[in-house]
């Protein structure tokens, strides 16, 4: 090898675009979930994930558009979750169960994720409001269906609330979530179990139409 050639610098290798697309992801997660958005630099996001700030705005746009792709990326990781926690084979008070105990197994596993989703992501509303309406969409789906197949199931006509009860549950979870991010000496099951109590109890009924009334004076 003569002098010249080996004064030349190593080639870096050229990653596939959606390996260095997760890796500038991985970390804007880590530094947003950390500082929050306004305090979040893309200086810092860059040094963090190895990268120019040049190749993140070739990427993934500027500071805005990459925090909507954080949203939207730990959205679908967090459905995946859940969905990969459920079969349809048990019976609907299960997949409930199983349910729950897939979201905040994500939470506990993925509390930079959670940060980003639910405290960052809501305290900035605006531009990302939308991201967080189609992740709930989802997950409120998600819900309402399982409860009209747990009426269905019982040869029973669902309620027409269904869909409400749904949307319900996902807040609940969602700041149930957010309480245990500051105690997390409690077990994932532990939490979810709390929340299976509180809501399928009411719920056993509620979905085919049993309802509660106050006692007249």
């Amino acid at each position: 090898m003569s002098v010249e050639e080996e004064r030349k610098p190593a080639r870096v290798k050229r990653l596939p675009r959606e390996v260095r697309e997760r890796q500038i992801l991985d970390a804007a997660v880590r530094v947003f979930s950390q500082y929050g958005y306004h305090n979040a630099s893309m200086d810092e996001i860059s040094e963090v994930a190895g990268v120019s700030k040049p190749m993140i705005y070739a990427y993934l746009g500027h500071k805005e558009d990459l925090f909507a792709a954080c949203i939207r990326r730990e959205a679908t990781l967090l459905m995946e979750a859940i969905a990969a926690g459920v079969s349809s084979d048990l019976a609907p008070d299960m997949q409930l169960w199983h349910g729950l105990r897939a979201f905040f197994q994500f939470v506990g596993e993925q509390k930079q994720s959670w940060r980003v989703l639910h405290r960052q992501a809501t305290s900035q509303g605006g531009p990302f409001s939308e991201e967080l309406l189609a992740m709930r969409g989802r997950a409120i789906n998600l819900v309402d269906a399982l409860l009209v197949r747990s009426a269905t199931t019982r040869g029973e006509s669902p309620a027409k609330s269904t869909e409400a009860m749904a949307a319900a549950l996902v807040g609940a979870s969602e700041s149930l979530a957010d309480w245990w991010l500051d105690h997390p000496e409690v077990p994932d099951t532990t939490v979810a179990s709390w929340l299976m109590n509180l809501v399928w109890m009411g719920f056993g009924d509620l979905v085919t139409g049993t309802i509660w009334t106050p006692t007249p004076k």
